[in-house]
């Protein structure tokens, strides 16, 4: 076994968009960029780009706050409907808090997968249109297996695939 360890960032990597299929995707980047792929690397994937991928996007215009989104919304300087979907990813909220020099606050919530995480890993960032937001895959292990299966099919070696953030 090996006691060296190397990390490499594929650069060529396009915007990933809903319905893009992103094992062809990967498999087409780590050959242009010629990063050949060993029995027992593993390949790790951010969740947003999983999350695109999938469609995991959630459009703000579309969503009518709760009176608890609302509540918590007034508390924390949110835009309501954020936390609704805030709400709708969690199974409980743990803790919510602002602090004086923060614009928004912050809450610490179970998601539904079982994470203890800021917001539910519910994100506005690097995603298009300012009214949209990105969930969490709906299963990462599905989809994890899925990316496994597809790179071990073109590569013919045994990886394995870890979804991030």
């Amino acid at each position: 076994m090996s006691k060296s360890v190397s990390i490499m960032a594929l650069t060529s990597v396009p915007d990933i968009c809903p319905g893009d299929n992103l094992g062809t995707v990967l498999c087409q980047c780590l050959e242009q960029e010629k990063i050949a792929l060993e029995d027992g690397d593993i390949v790790c994937i951010a969740h947003k780009i999983v999350s695109k991928a999938e469609g995991r996007i959630v459009n703000l215009n579309q969503i009518t706050p709760s009176t608890d989104a609302q509540y918590y919304a007034s508390k924390l300087n949110k835009d309501p409907r954020k936390v609704e979907i805030i709400l709708r990813e969690s199974k409980r909220v743990i803790r919510h808090f602002r602090h004086e020099h923060q614009n928004e606050g912050v809450m610490i919530c179970e998601h539904r997968l079982g994470f203890i995480s800021a917001n539910a890993a519910v994100d506005e960032s690097n995603v298009f249109g300012i009214e949209n937001i990105i969930l969490l895959p709906k299963n990462p292990d599905a989809s994890a297996r899925e990316l496994r299966k597809r790179l071990e099919g073109r590569f013919n070696k045994q990886i394995g695939v870890l979804i991030t953030d």
